[in-house]
């Protein structure tokens, strides 16, 4: 992906842009993830995540018992 990486401020619904890009990094797979496709992060870790698994991956590591 040819572009510049964005800073974002994740909010509960939505997120902020800090810094103009086309693209932030998945905070488990470290996959890029175009802004227009960006649906799951965590708002408490400020993190991106690329699907539902990393995601879920991210929620049961934080919650081992």
């Amino acid at each position: 992906m040819n572009g510049n990486k964005a800073k974002l401020k994740f909010n509960p619904n939505n997120f902020e842009v800090i810094e103009e890009g086309d693209y932030v990094v998945c905070a488990v797979s470290g996959k890029n993830i175009p802004l227009n496709q960006l649906t799951y992060w965590n708002v408490e870790l400020q993190e991106a995540y690329f699907s539902p698994k990393e995601a879920q991956q991210r929620y049961e590591e934080l919650n081992k018992k």
